[in-house]
């Protein structure tokens, strides 16, 4: 399975602002109600653990492959052959301003949830991938505007 999903919010908060806020990986958690944490590992990598249920978790590492300062971000999973457990990620955020210190994110994601028994964990988080998304930018609109962190839902089995 393999989605390709594009959504866009109006932030009232300027361009330079909000990029300074999705630039900085480690404070997704505050907005993605299902990323538990994000490590920056250097080079422009980073560690990624997503919750899941019965405490499994999804991990993945990413690359970020462009940076347009205060316009766009692009990154890209990284194929790790050691395991078939790897999130198949790709995606890129735009920050278009608009008048009155407003702007237009626009998100665009590609995934494919891993195989196997992980990969069915995977699905069952994903099983609304577009309405997640929707979600998430609303939780980013929340933290960029009034520094409100998502509570984030206790997954169960």
């Amino acid at each position: 399975m393999s989605d390709l999903i594009t959504k866009s919010i109006t932030v009232k908060k300027s361009p330079a602002e909000l990029y300074r806020i999705w630039s900085n990986f480690e404070q997704f958690p505050n907005f993605m109600q299902h990323i538990k944490s994000i490590r920056d590992t250097g080079a422009g990598r980073s560690h990624w653990v997503m919750d899941g249920p019965m405490g499994a978790n999804l991990e993945w590492d990413a690359k970020v492959t462009e940076m347009e300062p205060n316009k766009r971000i692009a990154w890209r999973s990284i194929d790790d052959d050691s395991s078939d457990a790897n999130m198949k990620t790709s995606g890129q955020v735009t920050f278009n301003g608009l008048s009155n210190n407003e702007t237009e994110v626009t998100v665009t994601i590609k995934y494919a949830p891993p195989a196997g028994v992980l990969g069915e964990v995977g699905a069952a988080l994903f099983a609304d991938p577009e309405g997640d998304l929707v979600d998430d930018l609303r939780n980013f609109k929340a933290y960029a505007e009034e520094g409100t962190a998502v509570t984030r839902p206790v997954i169960r089995a």
